[in-house]
This record gives structure tokens, C-alpha cells and sequence, in this order.
């Protein structure tokens, strides 16, 4: 520890970062508020003075806590370019437990009180596998490969970050264009709006666009001056109370969330573990096991006090250090994230901002941690990376399908299997195979790791760590890890024996086959696994101008 070392706690590039950060946590809380009073049907009440304050407290606590972390790897280092890791609620879990848990159980109860318990009872399992995983995480990331920790990151970023956004952005592309073209004319262009940080930019033209609109009729962004008066009813000051009794109220369905919690705890372990290389890539190299425990702990505290959302680490460090950002920003982010929950400003906030404004910073980021796996590995891993984008396709496209049957009273979770093989029937006769899109997508973090550690060891030539990791996906299948949607025994018996058999080839060839050895790019060490030292790659220009 640098003891004379005094880190800067906030420079000019946390501006950007912040409104940048701040509006893309501000677009999942948005987001989230609608799932819970327009798909679960909740109350109000519940949600303004219950469950908002209760995340608001979450991502206060996860924000400050990154920052301080940021803080002490600054002293530590002695330098003020080190960034604070993102963190909010987990976006893919705020699907999963909204209609593989809450949406089910509120149906079948006709109770949404009881989805909520449901929720806050996932959350709780899920926390204590991050706690436990926090102290396995850093062996994972020694043993496997660059490439496939950033490839089935990418995949993530690829799908469930980037496609999104871009949909919505044409879908009302006056705002959404216009508002992307001011972000990558800063972000990646270059240019300067004399000091006003270009998320604000972007974000204040949107919404002029919007309101601008109704002038002529045309009402871009669906705002109206209803709406907004509607909205300033739910001012009032709310804090978050402890909500133990409605954490163990939802252990009655114990037997239905434990097939899930667990599995979608690990993909957070594995999640977060990418999202820690990402951030060493980008020069800031934090200690693994506190990224994980912590955020395992703050889950448990959000869920205590009656937040039903994970918390976790967050895709796109790389980016928030590219715009300038370091300590302030996300201890900042915090504070605001208190302001609004607390206050009852979400409500306002849904009716006054369109959101088509604020989607294109999260393709923005999209984009760079996609581009990311390419530019931070050597090229020859590059089929590696693609190998590793494919279980996350399959799955983004199942939740696409899934969304599409739910939007028409169709809940996969609620149907019985026979119901379910009837509807795979029907689709595969349109050219849809959604149980083949299901298997390949099922652990998608975990498939797409697995698939990408294959990939580059068969690259490199080392067969034997490549007959090592088929081995482990061929245990992880059989036990519903990955390539399924529950755990158990036998899950996805073929799909297990399919690995074993390529474990056995693999391990054939390292015995028997005659290779030349690979041949290393410039600058670069042995391969990846034969000693700690990694690839020497170029900067990126994005993130070389921090």
C-alpha cells in the first residue's frame, strides 16, 4: 500500500462515465419497475414503497463498495487511472425471476404477494452460492483460457446487451439513431460538446425530440403531459424496511427454485469471473474473491430488505474507463440510485425521459466488449471466441421465443411435458427447433466457457487440457448445469456422452497424433495454460484514450 499516494476521487472523465453508468442502471430500474406493475401486476404500494427502496439500497451499498475497492487498488498502484468495476442488478436474472419464478407462481396463486416471496427466496439461495463460489473463482480463472472467458462474455454482450437496444432504436428511429450518432461521435469519434458529457447530450436531445413531437402530433417516444402529471403522484419518501418473514414465506416453493437458483447462482460466479478479466485486460486487476463475495453479501442484503433482484458485477469496464471514468462515478451512481428509489423519482422519471434515449449507451458498450475477445487474444483463438458466442445465440433466441408465447398466455414453465413436446412438435414442423435451442442454449455462460477452453487448447495443440475441459462439460451436462434447464441426474444423458466421447478423442490424440507445434504471434509467450504469461496485444484506440 502506498501510504503518501492520495487517488483522486472524482476527475472530469466521471462525468461522462456517471451520466454514461448512471443512465444505463437508470434504464434496468426502469425496466425492471415495469416488469414488476405491468407483467407480475403488483401493487404500487409494493412496488414505490417496498421493493424500489429495498434495490436502491442494494446498488448504493454494490456502487460504494466498487468504488472503495477502486480506492485501494489506486493507493495500492499509485496511479489515478484506475476505474471501479460496474455493478447493478444482473439483467438476464431480472427476466428469469420475473417469468421462470414470480410470473408462474403468481399465476398459480393468484397472488402476486406470493411471487414477490418467491423472488426474495431465489435471491437468498443465489447469494450464498456466490458467497460460497467467491473462494473457488480465482482457480477457475487460473486454469481457463483468455479467450473463452471474454468469448462467452462477448456472447453475452453480443445478445443480451446489444441486440435489444438496436431493436428499439430503429423501431423509433428518429430518437434512437440520432441519439447513437452523438454517442459514437464522442465516444469513438472524438468529439468534444464543450465539456457537457455526450450521454447527457444524447440523452437531452432525445427527450427534446420526444416532447417536441407532440407539437406536430407525431408524439415520438410515447410521452404525454398525462402521464407525467400521473407520475408526480408517486412522490413521497420511502425507506426500506426488513422483509425476513416475506423472504421465508416464499421456502414454500422451495423444491420448484431450487432446480434453478443454484444453476443461475454459478452462471453468476462464472459471469463475474469474466467481468474480472475484462477489467485486468483494461489494466485494473482486482482481487477475485471479494468481487464475488461481495457481491453475494450485498444480494442478501438487498433481498432481506425486500429486493428480488441479484446483484452483480457488470459487462463494461473497458468502456466506462474509456470515457474517463474512475472512483467518483460509481460511488456517485450510488448516491443518485438512493435519490430516486427513495424519493419516488422512478415514477417521473418512466414518464418524462423516452427510453429510446438512453438504449444506445448500452449498445455503445455492447460493441466494446464484443470487440473486446478479439483485440485482448491472439488472433489464431479467434474461432474459439465464435465457438464460445453460440450457446448464448441459442439462448437469447429461446427467450425471444419464450417472451413471444408468454406475450399470448402461453407460459412454458406452467405446462405439463406432454403440453410442452406437443408445442416443440408444432414448431419443428415451421423450422423452429426450440428443444435444440434449449439444449444448446441451456448454461449458456457455462456452454459457451466450456466449448471456448475446447476450442483453444485444440487450437494450441494441447489435447490433454482440451480432454480435461470436455471431461468437466460432460460432468457439468449430466448434472443439468449446462445444456439443460434444471439440475438432476441424467439431465442431458446424450449430450453428457457426446463430451465423453470427444474427452476420449482428445485424450487419443494427444497420445498418438504427430502435430507441428503452434506457432506463437509476435511478442506472445508460450500458449495459453503452459505458463501465466498471456498475449502482448496493442491498446485499442477507445481505450487508449483514458
Amino acid at each position: 500500500m502506498n501510504s503518501t499516494f492520495k487517488p483522486k476521487i472524482w476527475v472530469p472523465g466521471d462525468w461522462n462515465a456517471f451520466f454514461g453508468f448512471g443512465t444505463n442502471i437508470l434504464v434496468n430500474l426502469l425496466t425492471l419497475t415495469g416488469l414488476l406493475l405491468f407483467v407480475l401486476k403488483m401493487p404500487p404500494d409494493i412496488v414505490f414503497g417496498r421493493i424500489l427502496p429495498a434495490t436502491g439500497l442494494m446498488l448504493c451499498l454494490s456502487t460504494i463498495y466498487y468504488a472503495w475497492l477502486a480506492y485501494k487498488l489506486a493507493r495500492k498502484t499509485g496511479r489515478n487511472d484506475v476505474c471501479a468495476l460496474p455493478s447493478g442488478t444482473s439483467v438476464p436474472h431480472m427476466f428469469v425471476v420475473v417469468f421462470v419464478i414470480m410470473l408462474p407462481i403468481t399465476l398459480q396463486t393468484g397472488d402476486p404477494i406470493k411471487g414477490w416471496e418467491a423472488g426474495l427466496t431465489w435471491v437468498f439461495i443465489q447469494s450464498f452460492v456466490l458467497m460460497i463460489g467467491g473462494f473457488i473463482g480465482p482457480w477457475i480463472r487460473r486454469i481457463t483460457p483468455r479467450a473463452a472467458l471474454l468469448g462467452t462474455l462477448a456472447g453475452v454482450s453480443v445478445t443480451f446487451i446489444s441486440m435489444k437496444p438496436a431493436v428499439e432504436m430503429f423501431l423509433t428511429p428518429v430518437i434512437g439513431i440520432t441519439c447513437f450518432a452523438i454517442i459514437l461521435l464522442s465516444w469513438f469519434g472524438g468529439v468534444k460538446y464543450k465539456g457537457v458529457p455526450a450521454g447527457l447530450v444524447a440523452i437531452a436531445v432525445g427527450t427534446v425530440i420526444a416532447w417536441g413531437s407532440n407539437l406536430f402530433g407525431l408524439n415520438y417516444g410515447g410521452m404525454t403531459v398525462a402521464a407525467l402529471g400521473d407520475s408526480l403522484k408517486g412522490f413521497g419518501f420511502n425507506v426500506p424496511l426488513p422483509a425476513i418473514g416475506h423472504v421465508f414465506g416464499g421456502f414454500e416453493y422451495l423444491g420448484i427454485l431450487l432446480v434453478t437458483a443454484i444453476p443461475f447462482g454459478i452462471y453468476d460466479l462464472v459471469e463475474a469471473l469474466d467481468n474480472v478479466e475484462s477489467a485486468e485486460v483494461a489494466g485494473d486487476s482486482f482481487p477475485t474473491t471479494r468481487v464475488l463475495t461481495a457481491d453475494g453479501v450485498i444480494s442478501l442484503i438487498g433481498c432481506v430488505m425486500g429486493n428480488p433482484f441479484i446483484n452483480a458485477v457488470y459487462i463494461g469496464h473497458p468502456g466506462w474507463k474509456s470515457m474517463g471514468g474512475r472512483i467518483g462515478y460509481s460511488a456517485a451512481t450510488g448516491v443518485a440510485m438512493i435519490a430516486l428509489t427513495w424519493f419516488g423519482v422512478v415514477s417521473v422519471m418512466l414518464a418524462f425521459i423516452p427510453t429510446v434515449a438512453i438504449l444506445p449507451i448500452l449498445l455503445y458498450i455492447g460493441m466494446l466488449i464484443g470487440s473486446q475477445a478479439f483485440q485482448e487474444t491472439p488472433k489464431r483463438h479467434a474461432p474459439a471466441i465464435i465457438l464460445s458466442l453460440t450457446p448464448h445465440l441459442a439462448h437469447w433466441v429461446v427467450t425471444l421465443i419464450g417472451g413471444a408465447l408468454a406475450a399470448s398466455g402461453t407460459i412454458l414453465a406452467a405446462l405439463s411435458p406432454e403440453k410442452k413436446a406437443e408445442l416443440f412438435k408444432a414448431m419443428a414442423t415451421e423450422g423452429v427447433m426450440f428443444h435444440g435451442l434449449e439444449v444448446l442454449g441451456g448454461g449458456s455462460i457455462l456452454g459457451g466457457l466450456i466449448l471456448g477452453s475446447i476450442g483453444v487448447f485444440i487450437i494450441d495443440r494441447n489435447f490433454i487440457k482440451a480432454s480435461a475441459f470436455s471431461a468437466t462439460g460432460a460432468l457439468l451436462t449430466f448434472f443439468g448445469f449446462m445444456h439443460g434447464d434444471r439440475l438432476g441426474i441424467g439431465q442431458s444423458p446424450v449430450v453428457a456422452a457426446g463430451y465423453l466421447i470427444i474427452a476420449g478423442v482428445l485424450l487419443g490424440a494427444s497420445k498418438f497424433a504427430v502435430v507441428e507445434p503452434v506457432p506463437l504471434e509476435p511478442g506472445e509467450g508460450l500458449p495459453h495454460g503452459e505458463t501465466k504469461a498471456e498475449a502482448v496485444v496493442e491498446t485499442p484506440p477507445v481505450l487508449a484514450k483514458s
